[in-house]
């Protein structure tokens, strides 16, 4: 479970991120909406401590976060490509993901096999380094090296963007297929109100920083999404 407690994050005067009450339970995957500068990677980067709160906390599965690190042995995330290490190639940064988390080598190979239809054959045995790889691919690898050692927490800053439509369809497969395990939360933030809505179970949409809409997905939720952010 995250729980988010009287949180906000000030630059100078301007709060762009305020949220004094959330609850996101085990089990949920959960989607996070809105325009740019609504406050979306402000959250998860308070979630994953990169920066630190004005007020207030999140916990993670009870720990707070940014006071005990326990919670990054069960958490994995990709926000952007400035999370890889652009001199390794595609291997070596999986099998450095997977000592990091006490994933052998086998261990690791036998999860990138389970992926083989996602990589497209644009990924591995490629003899490319990380920082040579077009965006879409830098992001495929970002993606599946989150999910290296099983985490029970699963948190993507906008999958989606710079990949093909057959990409994305294969990556909200297996987004559905991670959120089927009750014991994983997965978490999702997308400009793409169509793709968040597909995998996520539930909607929460920031505006200015302050949540304006928490709903559970159901067959109206894409057009009342779609009609809030054309006003």
């Amino acid at each position: 479970m995250i729980q988010v407690t009287n949180l906000s994050k000030k630059y100078n005067e301007t709060t762009v991120l305020k949220i004094e009450n959330l609850v996101i339970p085990k089990g949920q995957s959960f989607g996070l909406v809105g325009n740019n500068g609504a406050g979306k990677t402000t959250f998860f980067s308070l979630l994953l401590d990169l920066i630190q709160p004005t007020t207030g906390h999140i916990t993670n599965n009870f720990i707070q976060v940014d006071t005990d690190e326990s919670w990054k042995s069960f958490t994995g995330s990709f926000l952007d490509e400035n999370f890889l290490i652009g001199y390794l190639t595609p291997e070596e940064y999986f099998y450095f993901i997977g000592d990091l988390r006490g994933q052998n080598k086998a261990d690791v190979d036998a999860l990138l096999l389970k992926y083989d239809e996602f990589f497209n054959n644009e990924i591995l045995n490629n003899k490319k380094y990380l920082r040579d790889l077009s965006k879409g691919n830098q992001k495929k690898v970002g993606i599946i090296a989150t999910l290296i050692g099983s985490p029970e927490v699963v948190i993507l800053d906008e999958p989606f963007a710079n990949l093909d439509p057959t990409t994305v369809s294969r990556l909200k497969k297996i987004i559905k297929t991670l959120a089927e395990d009750p014991n994983v939360t997965v978490l999702v933030s997308s400009h793409d109100l169509q793709h968040t809505v597909e995998v996520c179970d539930r909607i929460v949409a920031l505006s200015k920083g302050e949540v304006v809409k928490d709903i559970q997905t159901s067959p109206e939720t894409l057009q009342e999404l779609e009609l809030f952010f054309a006003v």
